[in-house]
């Protein structure tokens, strides 16, 4: 519990600061990919979906890690298991093998993938919550690592070649075709996510997680079930990552087993240290900035994930808090 703890330090933030980031990022998300769109950069809008989407799988990772101090190393199985749930209906709709109007609705398939995303969190959390601290990141990510190869094995679907998605979700009145309502979407779904976890963290449920969190022994010396209460964040936030995963899988029009892998689930973790754990916008600034890095990196050369361990490194061991712990500090200097 104790290496738990220590990794998923909260940053120290205000409360004006907090909602003064927040907003500015969300308003600035929802500029700056559309008139890039205008002007003409369709490479940026592209990028910028894909960034809000993995925001997404982040907020809600932070859910339990940040605020759970549950460190997850197979949060991506939840992102596979949304983007599987989207082609793999419309596979069989394909070859007429199911009726094309109910397996391309896209109520129908997110449906499916929070569903099932909530039910794999709720089987294996209940027993993943039974241990404590590295036992509980490793048989996470061995969990992960199942359904990975679930995925691989089954050649119906692609096995480790993948499934091209022929047709996106169909939504009333909206065209998931088009890159901008597509990225519109996928904003608004993590604007509603952020919203949530904020209204969830300051409940009366969000506070007992905490505290169950800085003093497991207490929380139940109180009379809480910190089980339970463990559980249905884990739960939620695996029902959270695979609703990003079904918007993935429509983004990409492509899955494969490569979206479940265990260093995608440490990427998820590293946006959200990044960033800020225990911080309501941390994980999305995280995004943006492993997001950005990456791609500014990747043109540089091929051994860019040397900086970027090198940065976690650093972060780890000098700025707990993440960016948003430095900017806190920042502002905490000058006010002092």
């Amino acid at each position: 519990m104790t290496d738990q703890l220590d990794i998923a330090r909260p940053a120290r933030s205000t409360l004006p600061l907090t909602r003064i980031v927040t907003i500015g990022v969300l308003v600035a998300l929802a500029v700056v990919p559309p008139l890039a769109k205008l002007s003409g950069y369709d490479f940026y809008l592209d990028l910028a979906t894909r960034l809000v989407i993995l925001a997404i799988a982040a907020v809600s990772l932070n859910l339990i890690l940040g605020y759970g101090g549950m460190v997850s190393f197979g949060h991506a199985a939840y992102i596979g298991i949304g983007a599987y749930a989207v082609g793999i209906p419309a596979y069989h709709a394909s070859y007429g093998e199911f009726d094309a109007i109910a397996s391309y609705n896209g109520f129908f398939q997110i449906a499916i993938a929070v569903t099932a995303s909530a039910v794999f969190a709720l089987i294996t959390g209940a027993l993943c919550l039974r241990t404590r601290g590295v036992y509980f990141i490793m048989i996470t990510m061995a969990f992960a690592q199942m359904v990975f190869f679930l995925f691989v094995s089954m050649e119906t679907y692609g096995g480790d070649d993948g499934l091209v998605i022929d047709t996106r979700s169909e939504l009333p009145l909206i065209s998931l075709d088009d890159a901008l309502t597509l990225y519109f979407v996928c904003w608004a779904a993590l604007t509603v996510s952020v919203y949530l976890v904020h209204r969830i963290t300051n409940s009366r449920f969000g506070l007992a997680l905490q505290g169950a969190k800085g003093n497991e022994a207490r929380m139940k010396a109180l009379g809480f079930n910190t089980y339970a209460y463990r559980l249905t964040a884990y739960v939620i936030a695996g029902a959270m990552c695979g609703f990003a995963g079904a918007l993935l899988g429509n983004f990409t029009t492509f899955i494969s087993p490569e979206m479940i892998d265990w260093t995608r689930s440490g990427e998820l973790i590293f946006m959200v240290l990044l960033g800020g754990t225990g911080t309501l916008i941390g994980p999305v600034v995280g995004a943006v900035v492993f997001i950005g890095l990456e791609e500014i990196l990747s043109d540089i050369t091929i051994y860019w994930h040397l900086p970027f361990g090198i940065l976690l490194i650093l972060t780890v061991l000098f700025f707990r808090g993440g960016i948003m712990g430095m900017v806190a500090m920042l502002v905490e200097s000058r006010r002092d």
